[in-house]
């Protein structure tokens, strides 16, 4: 049944992705109503009775539902409707990766009462990481059109989108409120992860690729919030530390799960 949720989720988000920005009622209604259906269905299929099920098509699928909420809210209250293009389509396909592949479940006897928060937190830095990556490629857009006068082949919907956008410094602004809540998100996963360890993952903390990746994320996060703070870091440089970034968290998890579970077929949590 869930997976006729997923797939009926995924079509509400490609046709809003695509509906001209005018229809702006249908496509609140139909994000709003894809993002009820993926959620109800994600947690039916992520949550058994003392167990939870985990893997990165389960971790990806979580962190764009958050992100589509991220997305609608931030477009209430900002004129970013450009933004639904690049995170539905998105979204569209992470919705469905739980059918295609379902990980594993994890019991919860034995396990500390932290796992389910040290899940939950991860998702939440993950989307909130995944959606700064979308803003940083919206300001990237929006510096090229500013530099490039509009042709005949730029006048279309999502250029339009792109022209009522708010400034670039306040585009700035919103960039690097995501990233510091992101970045708070991302410490308490790793302080949770590091001293935890033991009780969240009945295993001694090692060094492997999602604990060198997410480290090395998480300082370059870091090293842009100070450079923001102490140096006034701006502009390209801030968007090229905030997708960098985002491509290592991105292999941290999901693509050191997809390479475990799809390339080499181990069963891990």
């Amino acid at each position: 049944m869930q997976t006729y949720f997923f797939i009926l989720a995924a079509l509400l988000y490609l046709g809003c992705a695509f509906l001209p920005s005018e229809r702006r009622l249908p496509i609140s209604i139909g994000t709003v109503a894809g993002w009820l259906l993926h959620g109800g269905a994600l947690m039916a299929d992520m949550f058994a009775p003392d167990a939870v099920r985990v893997g990165f098509g389960v971790m990806l699928s979580a962190t764009l539902w958050v992100s589509v909420a991220a997305y609608w809210l931030e477009n209430r209250n900002f004129s970013l409707d450009s933004l639904r293009v690049l995170v539905l389509p998105v979204a569209a396909v992470a919705v469905i990766l739980p059918s295609v592949f379902p990980g594993n479940m994890v019991a919860l006897a034995g396990k500390s009462d932290w796992f389910l928060w040290h899940i939950a937190i991860s998702i939440l830095a993950y989307s909130t990481l995944t959606i700064a990556a979308f803003h940083a490629v919206l300001m990237v857009l929006q510096e090229s059109r500013l530099h490039t006068r509009p042709g005949p082949a730029q006048s279309g919907w999502f250029s339009m989108a792109l022209d009522r956008l708010p400034a670039l410094l306040t585009m700035e602004k919103i960039l690097f409120r995501l990233i510091a809540f992101g970045f708070v998100l991302l410490t308490l996963t790793v302080l949770s992860g590091v001293v935890f360890s033991e009780q969240l993952f009945d295993k001694a903390f090692r060094w492997d690729h999602k604990t060198i990746f997410t480290l090395l994320s998480w300082g370059l996060f870091g090293l842009l919030l100070a450079g923001r703070k102490w140096q006034g870091w701006r502009g390209r440089t801030a968007l090229s530390f905030t997708l960098t970034g985002f491509a290592i968290l991105l292999l941290a998890y999901v693509g050191s799960r997809f390479v475990l579970e799809v390339v080499l077929h181990r069963i891990l949590v």
